[in-house]
């Protein structure tokens, strides 16, 4: 079997920035085990697939290891590959997944996509002697939502950590967020950490700001906000809190348009 895949760098406007996804559209699902399979081979933070579904698409994302409940860059990169290569002229696009509810994605100003993502807050809760060692230095708060939140005072903090991923891998939670306020028209920097799922770090983390946009709409009073990701790759993400909702606005970049036989 042949099949079309894609690698869009997502949340960047520069090629080799941003997160990489692969994008895999097909006309029926794999099984399981195959789609599994062709992330772990693509050794990406995400693989998405999508069928047709209706006026849409049906949506679903793995990691090198797992198959995960939401993926924000994947989604993006997903969306990307309809607008400009598949679909040419498509604005929206409506992705059913199996947990995350509908996710809907538009063209927006200036060369973005937007989508709306589930509002994750975070509860305050007590960071653990093992939690501080593993990342390297205690933070100054602890929320705890589908991932931690690991709150520190300054963007150099979160930048200066080099964190055990061993012993992360064997914490309580699906991953490890670190934030702290941004500089220079920044409103936060943050970084992910999720090597439980086959993560190590992840360059941009859509999901993660579910958790992130919430907490720092509150802090800083505003509902808009700027936001970057201090991984190596880096990307930036404009962000909205609407309710219940978060919309992460960003560009994204083709890298690759190939053949895989399966």
């Amino acid at each position: 079997m042949r099949l079309r895949i894609f690698q869009v760098d997502a949340f960047t406007d520069r090629l080799f920035g941003g997160n990489p996804a692969a994008v895999c559209p097909l006309e029926d699902w794999l099984p399981d085990a195959t789609m599994q399979a062709i992330a772990a081979e693509n050794n990406l933070a995400e693989t998405a697939f999508f069928v047709p579904d209706g006026e849409g698409y049906a949506l679903r994302w793995f990691t090198p290891t797992v198959e995960v409940d939401l993926c924000g860059h994947a989604t993006l990169a997903a969306a990307f590959v309809l607008f400009e290569l598949l679909q040419p002229g498509r604005v929206r696009v409506d992705f059913r997944t199996l947990k995350a509810g509908i996710l809907t994605v538009v063209k927006a100003a200036g060369e973005r996509l937007a989508m709306d993502l589930p509002s994750r807050p975070g509860k305050p809760v007590a960071a653990s002697a093992g939690l501080s060692a593993a990342l390297g230095r205690a933070p100054a708060q602890l929320l705890a939502a589908r991932d931690h939140l690991a709150i520190y005072d300054s963007a150099a903090e979160v930048a200066a950590l080099r964190p055990d991923l061993a012993a992360l891998a064997q914490l309580d939670c699906m991953a490890v967020i670190a934030t702290a306020p941004g500089e220079n028209g920044i409103d936060f920097v943050s970084r992910f950490f999720a090597p439980k799922q086959g993560i190590p770090e992840d360059p941009v983390t859509g999901s993660a700001h579910c958790t992130l946009v919430p907490y720092w709409a509150e802090r800083l009073g505003k509902t808009r906000l700027q936001a970057r990701q201090i991984s190596p790759r880096g990307g930036a993400l404009d962000c909205t809190l609407k309710g219940d909702q978060v919309t992460l606005a960003g560009r994204a970049v083709l890298y690759l348009d190939g053949i895989i036989s399966v």
